[in-house]
């Protein structure tokens, strides 16, 4: 079978026509590789354009025997639906056999969230007189005042930042752009941190315009933004399992309390569909559900 050939295919249309970031399109061959290591380990290969959805369905179970999780699983489907939609463009195939494989009911759950009290216990305690502390606290109020994936943290750039109109430029998934609304704490931490001292570092070459650097003055990575979170949660002795997506988690939910419509809230998160969205109005519902319990007469 000629996988190579045809993975080679797969990710240029990955890269050039679905706009894909790196991280993604690895994903997508990793997919692709867990379905060549299974036909490789079968008595007889079917051919690529001979496979059939019965193929596809031994090869989930074959998954699923492994113990791999559904949420796994229904990413390594999508994965292979992808696949087999560029070999049927390219005529390669000409019959999808993922066309009625549906992946495993997943549920819908939002990880641990932090209200406000959680997160301005984070910021305080960050140690202001340290070099780092001042970039630390303008990380975290970033990520949770504008909702930011810790990517688009990491690529943030000084050119980017519109302080007079209070917006800032992202780069989201598969080099998307949009314009998110920054408040007056995060633009005037951003602002010390790059005019007061970021201006005084030895910034290394090719680095001079993103905004959150180490004290080598490269791009921060990362990790580093995990390590921080992690240890500022451990320093107020937070129980929460959280990362820095916990203080997107975060925005979203507070926003969707607080009234805010959830096409605006979309468009801040950077989400193509609405349907993802949505899992923050659970909050609203058990809210509402709290409340009828409470005070109907019949409840």
């Amino acid at each position: 079978m000629l996988w190579q050939s045809y993975i080679k295919g797969f990710k240029a249309y990955l890269k050039l026509e679905r706009s894909l970031s790196n991280n993604s399109v690895d994903a997508y061959l990793n997919d692709i590789d867990k379905l060549a290591q299974y036909f490789k380990s079968l008595d007889e290969e079917p051919a690529l354009n001979n496979i059939k959805a019965a193929d596809i369905k031994s090869f989930i179970s074959w998954l699923n025997e492994l113990g791999m999780q559904a949420t796994t699983q229904a990413r390594v489907i999508s994965g292979l639906k992808a696949f087999f939609t560029y070999l049927m463009l390219e005529e390669v195939v000409d019959k999808d056999p993922m066309a009625l494989i549906e992946g495993p009911k997943l549920s819908r759950k939002l990880p641990d969230m932090l209200n406000i009290h959680e997160i301005n216990q984070l910021i305080g305690a960050i140690d202001a007189s340290k070099p780092e502390g001042m970039r630390n606290k303008a990380i975290i109020e970033v990520l949770y005042g504008c909702g930011l994936r810790v990517t688009e943290l990491t690529e943030l750039k000084i050119s980017n930042l519109y302080p007079q109109i209070e917006f800032i430029k992202v780069i989201g998934k598969g080099n998307k752009e949009r314009l998110v609304p920054i408040g007056g704490v995060a633009l005037k931490l951003l602002d010390i941190y790059i005019n007061s001292i970021r201006v005084h570092m030895n910034i290394k070459k090719g680095n001079e315009d993103y905004i959150f650097l180490n004290r080598f003055g490269a791009k921060l990575s990362r990790i580093s933004i995990f390590n921080l979170i992690k240890s500022l949660a451990e320093s107020i002795g937070l129980k929460k399992a959280i990362s820095p997506h916990t203080l997107r988690h975060s925005f979203a939910t507070h926003l969707i309390e607080g009234g805010a419509d959830l096409r605006a809230v979309q468009e801040m998160l950077g989400h193509s569909s609405i349907t993802t969205t949505e899992i923050y109005t659970h909050v609203d519902r058990d809210y509402l559900r709290e409340v009828i319990t409470q005070f109907h007469p019949r409840s």
